[in-house]
This record gives C-alpha cells, sequence and structure tokens, in this order.
C-alpha cells in the first residue's frame, strides 16, 4: 500500500508517521504542548533552551502544515501568537509519552552499565 502526502511516496503508515513527527524538536514541542497549552514561542524556547528561535520556528511550521498544532494569531499589538495541539496532534500522548519513558528507561541502562567493561 503506497500513501501519498505532500507530492511524496511512503510505502506505509510507519514511513509517514516518521516524516511528520521525526525532527530534532517536534517531539519535545509535542510534550511540552501535552502538559501546558497553549504556550507562546517564548514559552517553549524557556522549555527548550538547548534549541535555537530559528530551528523552532521551523518545526512548528512543520507541525501546523501537518495539522498536528494549531496556531492562532491574535490581532492586538504587538502581535499575540499561541501554539496548541490540535485534535489529532493530541492523539500522539501515549506515543509521545512511550518515547518519554524510554528515554528515562535507556538512560537508566546507561547508568547502570557505565562502569561494566567487556573483557573478551
Amino acid at each position: 500500500m503506497t500513501i501519498y502526502y505532500k507530492e511524496r511516496a511512503y510505502f506505509n503508515g510507519k514511513d509517514l508517521a516518521l516524516s511528520v513527527i521525526g525532527g530534532r524538536w517536534k517531539i519535545a514541542i509535542i510534550w511540552c504542548l501535552l502538559h501546558q497549552s497553549p504556550l507562546r514561542l517564548s514559552e517553549i524556547q524557556k522549555k527548550l533552551p538547548s534549541a535555537n528561535q530559528r530551528m523552532l520556528i521551523r518545526q512548528l511550521k512543520e507541525l501546523e502544515d501537518d495539522k498536528i498544532i494549531t496556531r492562532y494569531v491574535y490581532s492586538v499589538v504587538p502581535p499575540k501568537v499561541e501554539y496548541q495541539l490540535s485534535e489529532i496532534g493530541r492523539l500522539l500522548e501515549p506515543v509521545v509519552t512511550s518515547i518519554c519513558n524510554w528515554g528515562d528507561n535507556f538512560n537508566d541502562f546507561l547508568e547502570k552499565n557505565a562502569n561494566k567493561t567487556s573483557v573478551e
């Protein structure tokens, strides 16, 4: 079964999903919005201090284009923009939670095995 999305072909839903949520900061952005929503760009930056603004804006734009998040622009001066998960984006909660839990488990594994050396 071939899936066509944004002028690209995907062999299955897994490939499509990885294309949509893959990206250095996308899972982290979704995680932030799962725990507090809506958020402004500056609030997301505070939660992800290692990410530069340009990269966050790019990843937010991609998530918005894929309908994972919604962007609300308020007509006030200065402009106010807020981001929140869309209905389909909220369905990512178990996926993102599982990835974060796995990351914690992997970190524990690494710490336990840091001092072990392989003797062969």
